[in-house]
């Protein structure tokens, strides 16, 4: 069961008659904004007494949350439809403001409320200097006008999102598409040299993505589709990691 609440912030047309008893400040303060709470109950195996709910809240974490975020973007993805809303987008695990998990009655965790709960904290891995400030710098190049930005970089990217999302056929036409837009783009690209092999290995790729998005086409992929789309793109996107390095 999904429950979605809204939170913590000031009615709008409270903050819309007050705007127009006064003009803007020069340095106003930050307008409150609306958050929300989504709240994922499982009841399908409803612990037998505390003891049971406790042991079980002592070994739940990540894994856990992940399901539930899984719940929530199939939600939302949806709804995005059903709304024809394209800037509606899935939740990422960093961009939960908190993350909480424990047990509790119905009606106390459908209220954002607990028996007993835990929040997880999400810990980033550690990476070096070279590598935190390598996105900074191609990001001022881009903005500069020092580098082109592809479009196959963002197929790519809508490709992987639809494939962590377990949308398999989308991710199948996502990925011919990227595919042929990677094979058109890479070789006018200033880098081609330092891609010639990668390229080949890409092109080695078009037939099998090809069989693919006529299966998704169809329906459902079965599982060879499925690795054929996760390997061509996670071919495409260690291209893309080259084409970055060489114009470093």
């Amino acid at each position: 069961m999904l429950v979605i609440s809204t939170l913590g912030a000031p009615e709008r047309r409270r903050l819309r008659a007050l705007r127009k008893k006064r003009n803007a400040k020069p340095e106003p303060e930050p307008t409150p904004v609306t958050t929300g709470r989504a709240t994922i109950v499982d009841v399908g195996q409803p612990f037998d007494d505390a003891d049971r709910a406790a042991a079980w809240l002592s070994g739940a974490g990540e894994d856990e949350l992940t399901a539930d975020l899984a719940v929530l973007n199939n939600a939302l993805f949806a709804f995005r439809l059903i709304t024809a809303d394209p800037y509606q987008g899935p939740i990422s695990r960093h961009q939960a403001l908190v993350a909480r998990i424990g047990y509790g009655a119905g009606e106390q965790v459908a209220d954002g409320l607990w028996t007993d709960a835990r929040e997880l904290v999400a810990t980033a891995p550690r990476q070096r200097r070279a590598k935190v400030l390598h996105p900074q710098a191609r990001l001022a190049a881009v903005l500069g006008g020092r580098e082109r930005v592809l479009a196959c970089e963002e197929l790519a990217l809508r490709a992987r999102l639809d494939l962590d999302q377990g949308r398999d056929r989308e991710a199948a036409l996502q990925v011919l598409v990227a595919l042929d837009a990677a094979l058109a783009e890479l070789p006018a690209d200033p880098t081609e040299s330092a891609l010639s092999d990668r390229l080949d290995e890409l092109r080695g790729q078009r037939d099998a993505i090809a069989v693919a998005g006529q299966a998704a086409l169809a329906g459902s992929l079965p599982q060879s589709d499925r690795d054929v789309v996760a390997f061509t793109l996670d071919r495409i996107e260690a291209a893309l990691r080259a084409r970055a390095v060489a114009n470093a």
